[in-house]
């Protein structure tokens, strides 16, 4: 079981605490740190010094630092000689509660897991902020220009004038509209009510040839007038 999480204290053991006791109290049964198969159970069962700890093979705890009455660190550790031991891990008592050291790998662990979790929430709160639209492509829309533009007064936007092509191109696709689909209805003046294209009166056309006649006729009245001049003048009767 991962210990580092976890915490311990006996309330009862803090007014009494100093480098004498620390270890009897480090040794408590409920103490979810203790190792009941240690040599130190055995130092305590037969009644014996903790000198005689260096003579024994096994796991083993000693008080390896001290600041009375606030700080004390156990260490635990696997004795192979009387000269030869091995760490296993530490523990520190501060104000008389008990919290388990981490080692090298679980802070190195513990520090990437919180940079990786920055870093996917930078990630998350960045793409929040990304747009796309095919005609713009991709761009940046944060929250604070949206109330920039709350507060700001609302402009009137100009419409930008078509280009020749688009007008051109307009005039084409509407005519081609209006002779697949002629319209049925014509409104002469504004207000009055539309009247069917068949009940509209079409004006004759005039005649080709009569036109031409017509025309002859005045070019030629216009030729006499212009030949003859202009009247004389009579004299007045005194």
């Amino acid at each position: 079981d991962n210990l580092l999480g976890i915490s311990w204290v006996d309330s009862s053991w803090i007014p009494i605490l100093n480098n004498g006791s620390v270890l009897d109290y480090f040794s408590e049964r409920s103490n979810p740190f203790y190792d009941r198969t240690c040599n130190n159970e055995v130092v305590k069962m037969q009644r014996m010094t903790l000198d005689h700890l260096n003579q024994m093979v096994g796991v083993e705890y000693i008080l390896l630092h001290a600041q009375e009455p606030i700080l004390f660190i156990i260490r635990k550790q696997q004795r192979q000689s009387p000269t030869q031991v091995m760490p296993l891990a530490d523990y520190y008592i501060i104000a008389g509660v008990i919290y388990q050291a981490p080692d090298l790998g679980s802070v190195i662990n513990s520090r990437v897991l919180t940079a990786v979790h920055g870093i996917q929430s930078a990630f998350e709160e960045a793409m929040s902020y990304c747009r796309y639209h095919p005609s713009k492509g991709y761009w940046w829309h944060f929250k604070d220009e949206e109330e920039r533009e709350k507060t700001k007064p609302k402009a009137k936007k100009k419409e930008e004038p078509s280009s020749i092509f688009q007008r051109q191109r307009v005039d084409a696709l509407l005519l081609d509209l209006r002779q697949k689909f002629p319209p049925r209805f014509v409104q002469q003046k504004p207000g009055e009510k539309p009247i069917p294209v068949d009940q509209i009166k079409k004006e004759p056309e005039p005649v080709p040839e009569a036109v031409k006649t017509e025309e002859k006729e005045t070019v030629k009245n216009a030729q006499s007038a212009g030949a003859k001049g202009p009247p004389e003048k009579r004299m007045r009767l005194q």
